[in-house]
């Protein structure tokens, strides 16, 4: 039996954004587009070019391998020909496979929002999606409102859907921008569109989660017909948020409803990256992950001693509606850790680090992880700093330096013409090939000053270290008051590409911060030998 393919597109770095508090920086953008691409996703939509610097700069250049690269923006302006509206012209000057065009598909909004007639938005549709097909890009229409325009005239809602698909776009999107509609709605106005002529093979769905339907809702319009789905890592997204594709693609990839019939772009491998996926964003969001999420929550296949946890150890099935492993989580049962170790031994084989099941430094590793992670260390968002930990407890890392002592100090003080200044001075006393060095540095804050003075001289590997930078540097707080346990977490990159994350815990912000950095030195000197963590740096 032949398959349909159903087509993932990813609007994290877009209309995730809009998400309250999250503010994407280009580097972050890089990075979730790194791991947006390696799950599997077969659109990324990056952003809108030309409406801010950060996309501006992020649209430099293509920033994904396998997945097309989708620019967002607007349907040039009514009046204007397509060669002369600037926001169309930055769309097409920007470094993407495809672009997404946003039209009004609401004869109210229309009205309103546009101030132009019904017939010149529909002209302008037409025009927008012929220019970006004659520049060789595929074109989608995300038609914005649809289903309430639908519901209010469908005639006209209908009318924009096909004057998109006539001039060539390759999907026409529906999009449930006031996340009101419900399943059954969803159904009946697919059908109806695919009735007045758009295929299903060419639609998509954009459900936004106000009822808290949206997945739902996804998967009602692929029932009805629709091949493409829009959503977001965690459902991220303005108000409640958009259609979660952490719990949508296992659903589709794991439950007979939809894996007999449809097809997917994420193998079953890819599959078991999902918790490690899910968990490494909200580590970059500086959040906590939802222990209760579908699929990738903490709790998500956890249990209590009792009657359940009884016959979930007779058979799992009996409380389980999916294996935890197919999408990279574990069992929990108070009374058995036996789910954990195959957990670990697949995070170490995706880091290229190989043990056998009975080896007894592996319970070692566990044990180590499990004591870390109660004192508020996370290694999902911290690879490097994982794979450093399993190759010293599994086998050996080389000794390439050794920390005696740091000191930092921070002055405020005013300067000579009367301005306040604070001025951080750090001092690391290292040690290398036996020979002892103290390092001074002044940098922009204590943290600054303190990676100044780490990498100034580390002797013969000074040279190793030149090209690396650390990305982002983001601080937890994990418990109340001014003694506070404190998470840090660092991104490093270098000359190749290559980014990576490590992670420091204490009650010592300073102290927290310099684990991370050392962490990062360390994972580094590996990578130049060929010896760090394949799955820890993400090109």
């Amino acid at each position: 039996m032949t398959r349909e393919r159903i087509h993932l597109f990813d609007t994290t770095l877009r209309d995730g954004q809009q998400t309250p508090g999250i503010d994407f920086s280009v580097e972050d953008k890089i990075a979730i587009a790194a791991m947006l691409d390696e799950v599997g996703m077969d659109y990324v939509e990056g952003g809108y070019p030309g409406a801010n610097p950060t996309d501006t700069a992020f649209f430099a250049k293509k920033r994904t391998g396998r997945a097309r690269f989708v620019a967002f923006g607007m349907t040039k302006r009514a009046g204007v020909s397509a060669s002369n509206d600037p926001g169309l012209t930055a769309l097409l000057a920007a470094r993407a496979d495809a672009i997404c065009l946003v039209a009004k598909s609401w004869d109210y909004h229309v009205r309103v929002a546009l101030g132009c007639s019904n017939a010149e938005n529909l002209e302008s549709i037409r025009a927008s999606v012929e220019a970006v097909v004659a520049s060789g890009r595929e074109a989608m229409v995300d038609c914005e409102h649809f289903f309430d325009g639908y519901k209010a005239n469908p005639d006209y809602a209908l009318a924009c859907a096909k004057e998109a698909f006539a001039a060539g776009a390759r999907w026409v999107v529906l999009c449930d921008t006031n996340g009101g509609t419900q399943p059954p709605e969803i159904r009946d106005i697919v059908a109806a569109v695919i009735a007045a002529g758009v295929p299903g093979a060419n639609l998509g769905i954009h459900a936004h989660n106000d009822t808290g339907q949206a997945v739902a809702n996804s998967l009602a319009a692929v029932e009805a017909g629709v091949r493409q789905i829009q959503g977001t890592l965690n459902g991220i997204g303005e108000r409640c948020g958009n259609a979660n594709l952490v719990t949508i693609i296992p659903t589709l990839a794991l439950k007979s409803a939809y894996k007999d019939r449809f097809e997917i772009g994420i193998d079953a491998e890819r599959l078991t990256g999902l918790t490690r996926l899910s968990h490494a964003f909200d580590e970059l969001l500086n959040r906590s992950p939802d222990h209760q999420a579908p699929y990738v929550g903490a709790s998500a296949f956890a249990t209590k001693a009792g009657i359940h946890a009884s016959a979930l150890l007779k058979d799992p099935r009996t409380y389980e509606h999916v294996e935890p492993e197919s999408v990279g989580n574990l069992r929990k049962v108070m009374v058995s850790d036996q789910g954990g170790k195959a957990n670990f031994i697949n995070a170490l084989k995706l880091r290229g680090i190989a043990v056998a099941k009975d080896d007894p430094k592996l319970d070692r590793l566990i044990q180590i992880v499990k004591e870390r992670e109660a004192t508020g260390y996370a290694y999902e968002g911290a690879d490097a700093s994982f794979a450093l930990l399993a190759q010293r407890t599994l086998g050996s890392v080389s000794d390439f330096f050794h920390v005696e002592s740091f000191r930092v100090m921070v002055e405020r003080r005013y300067d000579a013409v009367g301005n306040l200044k604070t001025v951080s001075e750090a001092v690391v006393k290292v040690v290398v090939d036996g020979e002892t060095m103290m390092n001074v540095a002044e940098g922009h804050g204590p943290v600054n000053a303190l990676d100044l003075a780490l990498r100034k001289d580390l002797g013969r590997y000074q040279s190793e270290i030149a090209d690396l930078e650390l990305a982002d540097y983001k601080v937890r707080i994990l418990n109340g008051g001014t003694e506070a346990i404190t998470r840090v977490l660092i991104e490093s990159t270098d000359a190749t590409g290559a980014r990576w994350w490590t992670v420091g815990v204490s009650d010592n912000i300073i102290d927290a911060s310099f684990q991370a950095l050392m962490d990062s030195i360390v994972y580094k000197l590996l990578k130049v030998r060929g010896e760090a963590g394949k799955a820890a740096a993400a090109e």
